[in-house]
């Protein structure tokens, strides 16, 4: 046991890589699939509802609710109506960002300043993302009555989207851990130079 706490406590820098290495797979995964059209689909809700990102598209909320494809799914006149939305160019263009604060992310383990940088735009990016729990009404269980109504509708009763949401706290967390370490590693360089 008393290995193991050594261990763990000796090897705090390389768990702060890894984090790195993890918030790199999950932006560049999530931010390379921007490029298709269900992940780009996927995301009108948050944009549209949001009022610091609706500006991007041309239709305003909730037009886009009877032109969602299912993932997988490609109706053209839904995609019609994407096209015109500016759905699909938005997306490439978030993806583009996010893909590039993925790799700021993770150059921070060899470039202090990159990672500082890495680091605060994966904290504000959360921040914009944890919004859509106040500004996009899909991300709580909507109230369908039916033949037993329940009570479990609503605040704080998370959809499918709103689950996806609210793990953007731990991204938070690891824009800050890795801009904190950065931070400190950018003035242990000033001090020894």
């Amino acid at each position: 046991m008393k290995q193991m706490l050594h261990f763990l406590a000796n090897a705090q820098q390389q768990f702060i890589h890894f984090i790195r290495i993890s918030t790199a797979i999950v932006m560049i995964w999530i931010g390379g699939l921007k490029a298709f059209h269900y992940e780009a689909e996927g995301i009108v809700p948050f944009v549209a509802n949001s009022p610091l990102m609706s500006f991007f598209y041309s239709k305003e909320a909730p037009e886009y609710k009877q032109y969602k494809n299912l993932e997988g799914q490609e109706i053209s006149k839904n995609i019609a109506w994407h096209e015109e939305n500016g759905t699909y160019v938005f997306s490439i263009g978030l993806g583009l960002v996010i893909v590039i604060i993925g790799l700021m992310n993770l150059a921070g383990i060899f470039y202090y300043k990159i990672g500082l940088i890495g680091g605060l735009l994966t904290f504000a990016m959360s921040l914009v993302t944890l919004s859509f729990l106040i500004t996009t009404p899909e991300v709580y269980v909507p109230n369908l009555g039916g033949d037993f109504p329940t009570e479990h509708f609503g605040f704080p009763f998370l959809s499918a989207a709103g689950r996806l949401v609210i793990k953007d706290v731990i991204m938070m967390a690891a824009g800050l851990v890795t801009a904190s370490d950065s931070a400190r590693r950018i003035l242990l360089n000033k001090i020894q130079s």
